[in-house]
């Protein structure tokens, strides 16, 4: 069997309905890849305790026969949207130890469609940079070169999928903030149509113009 890292969103969420793999068993595969790999800086709150909480109620509606599309599948959010079980500090140290009393809609939706969340991805302060230099905490890397950039602000998103931290992840883009990133890693960005999804708790970089999207590995992994 392939690795858990290498399978696609698709390939993972059929193993997690056949019960060939719990989510627990997900989630744990991909916590301890990602401190494994730390170096890259994609995450910036990793909070084991919360994602495997998370994991557990997920294996429990599989148990009941529940389908839901992305059931036990981890994901991580970019730092822009807001969490309530995650610090939220959009890459700065003026928001540091931020928790919010509300999740974003990205983060809720997804949440109710069974995705289980491994943590809070590093991007450019406020969205504000195309390298994700600019982050208040540490820079994220191009895991192919650890020498050259992610690309950003979405950088420690992109950083975590080219990597196989996660197999999918939330971005954000103004002008170019997912596709950008995406592009400079090797993998796939989504810039939905403006308006498209909610930017309800979005630490909004140009409010009128920013949109959230996900990037993953290919187009094929959904």
């Amino acid at each position: 069997m392939s690795a858990l890292h290498d399978l696609t969103v698709a390939e993972l969420a059929a193993k997690l309905r056949s019960k060939e793999v719990s989510a627990v068993e997900a989630a744990q595969h991909f916590l301890a890849r990602g401190a494994r790999h730390s170096n890259l800086g994609a995450y910036l709150d990793v909070r084991e305790d919360v994602t495997l909480a998370q994991a557990k109620a997920a294996d429990a509606r599989i148990a009941t026969g529940d389908t839901a599309p992305l059931l036990g599948v981890p994901i991580a959010h970019k730092d822009i949207f807001v969490t309530k079980d995650f610090v939220s500090t959009a890459g700065s140290k003026m928001l540091a130890g931020y928790r919010s009393p509300f999740n974003a809609t990205v983060v809720t939706r997804l949440a109710e469609a069974g995705a289980v969340t491994l943590g809070k991805l590093n991007c450019d302060e406020f969205a504000m940079g195309s390298s994700n230099e600019n982050s208040a905490f540490k820079p994220a890397q191009n895991p192919w070169d650890t020498t050259r950039i992610p690309g950003g602000s979405s950088g420690g998103s992109a950083a975590a999928v080219a990597a196989r931290l996660a197999p999918a992840v939330t971005g954000t883009d103004t002008g170019g903030s997912i596709r950008q990133p995406a592009a400079l890693t090797g993998i796939t960005g989504l810039k939905p149509t403006y308006g498209r999804v909610s930017r309800y708790g979005m630490i909004a970089f140009a409010s009128s113009l920013d949109q959230a999207g996900v990037l993953t590995r290919t187009a094929e992994d959904a």
